[in-house]
């Protein structure tokens, strides 16, 4: 019986794992203390849950030049969407969830002076791939 419950216990473990794609970040020129790494899953309404974590960001204020935030950007087919603003008000973790129709191809960090852009305008941070 203690068998069977351990059983089930891993296979639940790795069905939730497995539900979603997990990539990381290569190392930024800019902020290379940084520690980003991405989930994307979809979600029982067909949307997609993309959750950005970053660890040890400097804050955006400390980049030169200086900029208000960082912004994190999709790409979906040819188009780039701003889905929100990296909130790091300490270099110990910053996080982003989001839910959005896209399935993106693509996911980038940039530093910006103005959070409300519809295009990326500042210093790329860092960009990785999802993997299909």
């Amino acid at each position: 019986m203690k068998t069977i419950k351990k059983i089930i216990i891993i296979v639940t473990i790795i069905l939730i794992t497995s539900c979603g794609t997990v990539t990381k970040f290569p190392i930024s020129n800019a902020v290379p203390a940084a520690e980003i790494t991405v989930k994307k899953k979809q979600d029982k309404n067909n949307n997609y849950v993309i959750e950005l974590q970053a660890k040890n960001l400097a804050k955006a204020s400390r980049l030169n030049p200086p900029k208000s935030n960082y912004s994190v950007w999709i790409i979906v087919g040819d188009d780039t969407k701003n889905i929100g603003q990296l909130s790091n008000k300490n270099a110990k973790k910053a996080v982003l969830k989001t839910v959005t129709p896209f399935n993106a191809q693509e996911i980038f960090i940039t530093a910006e002076s103005e959070g409300n852009l519809n295009y990326p305008e500042g210093l790329e941070i860092s960009r990785t791939s999802f993997n299909k």
